[in-house]
């Protein structure tokens, strides 16, 4: 019996499951910061167990507790009818899951069915942005607890990932000081932002489920929910159209809209999601210190990622 067993199987416990219906568990690839498991038990059934990694390795400062931020996500998404998966037990050490049909989205997909994949994503992330918290920034409390506006939380988000750049020396295309002093400069833009709304950011492709088990493809499920917080929806629009522009979706942007969700890309809406894009570029720079990637990745998050986040910065 292994560690990893016997883990899996104290899980179950916990969660009122019955620790000998586990017949088979397998590695879940594809994130880079909690190890994954899918478990299978006697019935049939399946569940999703999440490890985070021990607290002695290295990371950047919002990732502490993220196992916290994703149970909020999937709750909420509930409330909305958002398909994503269900909580089943979650701790100090490890987050259970149900687990939902089908496969990250990958390149299989044809035009015609991406452009209705497209189309019904954007329905769900609307549903999503109904969802309404208390206050701003990450629920986990990785950054302190949650603020009163959104300036105060986002400039703190921003304030942590330029520390961490420094704490790692993590290369970027321009020097910390001059990335800071353009960011505070559009501080101001976010004063818009009055309500806090729910934000997954991090919705590339990857953490999107495709279910073909009806025929048509349709969205299986909205998964790996631990950078979420509560803030501007528009955020959501950079991993969305992961280094590209969400502009340019135009099925998306009609899914969207036709589901209730609403937005204008007028110059304060377009400052904001600059901002956005900077914090989301200054992450993927700056973990490839603390994950320890390999050479390839190095060269081409510098190749791709740099300009992008140069690009964001010229655009504030």
């Amino acid at each position: 019996m292994t560690d990893s067993w016997e883990r899996a199987r104290q899980v179950l416990v916990s969660a009122g499951l019955p620790p000998d219906g586990l017949v088979d568990r397998s590695p879940l690839t594809g994130g880079t910061y909690n190890t994954v498991e899918d478990l299978r038990l006697v019935d049939g059934s399946r569940y999703v167990l999440k490890i985070p990694p021990p607290e002695t390795v290295p990371g950047l400062r919002h990732e502490s507790r993220l196992l916290v931020s994703e149970a909020e996500f999937y709750r909420a998404a509930g409330t909305v009818g958002v398909p994503a998966p269900s909580v089943v037990a979650v701790g100090d050490g490890h987050l259970l899951m149900t687990a939902c049909p089908g496969a990250p989205w990958d390149d299989s997909t044809t035009g015609a069915e991406r452009a209705l994949l497209r189309a019904e994503l954007g329905g769900l992330v609307a549903r999503l942005h109904q969802v309404t918290g208390s206050a701003f920034g990450y629920p986990s409390g990785a950054l302190g607890p949650l603020a009163p506006d959104w300036r105060t939380a986002f400039t703190a988000m921003l304030d942590a990932v330029l520390d961490d750049a420094v704490r790692y020396d993590a290369w970027l295309p321009v020097p910390v000081d001059e990335v800071a002093r353009t960011l505070r400069a559009a501080y101001d833009a976010l004063d818009a932002v009055t309500v806090p709304q729910l934000v997954h950011f991090d919705l590339w492709d990857g953490n999107i489920l495709v279910d073909r088990s009806a025929g048509a493809p349709r969205v299986g499920g909205l998964i790996d929910g631990e950078r979420m917080f509560w803030g501007d929806p528009v955020a959501d629009f950079v991993s969305l159209a992961l280094l590209g522009d969400i502009r340019d979706d135009a099925e998306f942007l009609t899914g969207y809209q036709e589901a209730g969700g609403q937005v204008e890309f007028d110059s304060a809406t377009c400052r904001r999601l600059a901002l956005y894009r900077a914090y989301l570029y200054l992450i993927m720079l700056t973990e490839t210190v603390p994950r320890a990637v390999g050479e390839e990745r190095v060269r081409w998050t510098r190749e791709v990622v740099g300009p992008a986040l140069t690009a964001a910065l010229a655009d504030l």
